[in-house]
């Protein structure tokens, strides 16, 4: 069986939340000594957020970027980013700005890095950005495929789930745009092709723009760690879940990365998640076996939140036995 420890180990630090309160964050150092893993979630996750609190416009990934420094100072130099969870759409903003990076307005002030300043920030200062990003090696594990802007961009795709209503989709999707533009002008990297761009709130278009990152599939990464695809193969069947599964989760999350090996060795999978309204046809499509969810309809988010442990059980062992 995979053993994490036998890799590395976790490393804690001070950091922020999404709304630059503090707390401690844990990040995983391999035993090489020279590779860290920051999950994004970590320090700038939803979960970090109280419904009222969610609000894309206000929230930032500094936290994050906070976490890349203190691996940076104690001697990493590979640094690969996870970014699913994010409660942000700052366009990795954050980040820059907790590595000495600075966002000036026309009047050549200082703007805190979060959503609603993208739209009023003209200039981009490097200079006291911390040089051991120059011998560092930035890797977004980018499991997503949509681009930053337009329909199925980072806005209108995530921002719902993030707190933000129609208008302030509207304000992310043209601040978004400001900014693509203005680090095409000023790094000359088109922010809007790439694809995985949207991913976190932008911090995928972000990271490539602003720290010459490249994007890889965080799956890809993670299943050469753990020789997942020969797990699969030796495997009767599979047992995947996520948050919520809906028809975006087609693009590129976890379990249907994995329903791509369970249809390549012909395995049945089953999907458990808090709440499920995908389509039949896109999860039957994905190789999907079959799909549940834990919450019903009746039931609030805060009671299965916290009942999740005993929710996912039941739900695990009420239907597993149609499949064995």
């Amino acid at each position: 069986m995979f053993d994490a420890l036998k890799l590395g180990a976790k490393i804690e630090c001070d950091t922020f939340d999404p709304l630059r309160r503090s707390l401690k964050a844990s990040y995983y150092g391999f035993k090489d000594g020279k590779t860290a893993w920051i999950e994004l979630s970590q320090a700038s996750g939803l979960a970090l957020l109280n419904d009222s609190e969610k609000n894309p416009l206000l929230t930032s990934t500094y936290g994050t970027g906070l976490q890349i420094n203190h691996a940076l100072e104690n001697g990493f130099t590979t640094i690969i980013l996870g970014i699913g969870g994010s409660a942000t759409h700052d366009l990795g903003t954050g980040i820059f700005e907790a590595l000495g990076g600075k966002l000036l307005d026309h009047t050549k002030n200082s703007l805190h890095a979060k959503g609603e300043h993208l739209a009023r920030c003209t200039e981009l200062d490097f200079k006291n950005l911390n040089t051991k990003l120059l011998n560092t090696t930035t890797i977004v594990a980018c499991d997503v495929t949509n681009t930053l802007l337009g329909k199925t961009g980072a806005a209108y795709t995530y921002a719902p789930q993030k707190g933000a209503s129609p208008a302030v989709v509207a304000q992310l999707e043209e601040g978004a745009t400001h900014f693509a533009k203005l680090v095409q002008q000023k790094r000359n990297k088109d922010l809007t092709q790439i694809k995985g761009g949207g991913a976190a709130g932008g911090t995928a278009a972000g990271m490539f723009g602003l720290f010459d990152s490249t994007l890889k599939p965080g799956f890809d990464l993670l299943s050469d760690l753990t020789a997942l695809e020969e797990r699969v193969r030796e495997a009767d069947l599979l047992i995947t879940g996520e948050g919520k599964t809906d028809n975006q989760s087609q693009y590129g999350k976890v379990p249907f990365k994995l329903a791509e090996l369970a249809k390549k060795y012909h395995k049945p999978l089953l999907l458990f998640a808090g709440s499920v309204s995908a389509t039949p046809e896109i999860l039957t499509r994905a190789g999907i076996t079959a799909a549940y969810a834990i919450k019903t309809e009746t039931m609030t988010l805060d009671y299965a939140k916290t009942h999740a442990y005993s929710l996912l059980k039941d739900a695990v062992l009420k239907n597993l036995k149609n499949h064995i």
